[in-house]
């Protein structure tokens, strides 16, 4: 009887399935774009474009495209696709959800991380102190998600990683007020070293303090330079008559 019931089930239709597939190459492909800073706050993703790009119908990048709007990556316009507007308060917000979350789920991934794994980080440091030596903002922002990337393939609860992996938008809005900032890149490579140590001693503690100050560092250097620039268009600003 039951070889009976699994003969009926009806199988996906080939076109279906390539659909799907289609849809799911778009989504990974715009959320790396998006990741590493490639659409910006001014960009518009209009899907026409997108499926151009890809040489598909408009319809597996429309539910790519709302895929990233459903997960906060993107938010709908009636000019395309954008990335959201994060006002202060929300960025103060999300370091707060971020110091809460972080370093615990970091430390959870200490004894789960393989030798493969562990060479990345490795690698992804070398390559962000590569950057901060060349003043390299593209490449130090590649190697700081590549970093953050490869441990959050080790956090087993997977609520608690697409929580992180939503505030994506939050680490990209950082990076772009910040990266110009000199000490920046500096202090992304020092953050990195510590963490790869605590990574490479097994310590947990250590780990957990490591990241809770690479996220309070960031904090620190983003409201100074909103500060700075907003100290620097009050100066600027034409005396009223």
């Amino acid at each position: 009887m039951a070889g009976a019931a699994t003969a009926n089930v009806k199988q996906p239709k080939r076109s279906a399935l390539r659909q799907t597939t289609l849809m799911e190459s778009v989504y990974q492909e715009i959320l790396r774009r998006l990741q590493r800073g490639q659409i910006g706050p001014d960009d518009r993703v209009l899907d026409y474009e997108i499926a151009k790009e890809f040489d598909c119908t408009r319809m597996p990048v429309r539910q790519a495209l709302l895929r990233l709007v459903n997960e906060g990556y993107l938010v709908g316009s009636t000019r395309g696709f954008m990335t959201p507007v994060l006002s202060a308060d929300d960025v103060r917000e999300i370091f707060e959800v971020r110091r809460l979350l972080e370093p615990s789920a970091a430390a959870s991934t200490i004894s789960v991380l393989n030798d493969t794994q562990r060479a990345a980080l490795a690698t992804a440091y070398r390559d962000a102190r590569r950057a901060y030596e060349r003043n390299d903002m593209a490449l130090m922002t590649e190697a700081n998600v590549e970093f953050r990337g490869i441990w959050l393939e080790g956090v087993a609860n997977t609520r608690l990683k697409s929580t992180i992996l939503r505030w994506s938008d939050h680490s990209r809005e950082v990076r772009r007020v910040t990266m110009h900032k000199p000490g920046t890149m500096e202090m992304i490579a020092d953050g990195l070293q510590a963490m790869l140590k605590a990574f490479n001693e097994l310590d947990a503690v250590k780990l957990q303090l490591a990241v809770r100050t690479f996220i309070d560092d960031a904090e620190r250097q983003y409201f100074l330079v909103i500060e700075e620039d907003s100290g620097t268009r009050k100066a600027l600003a034409p005396l009223s008559r």
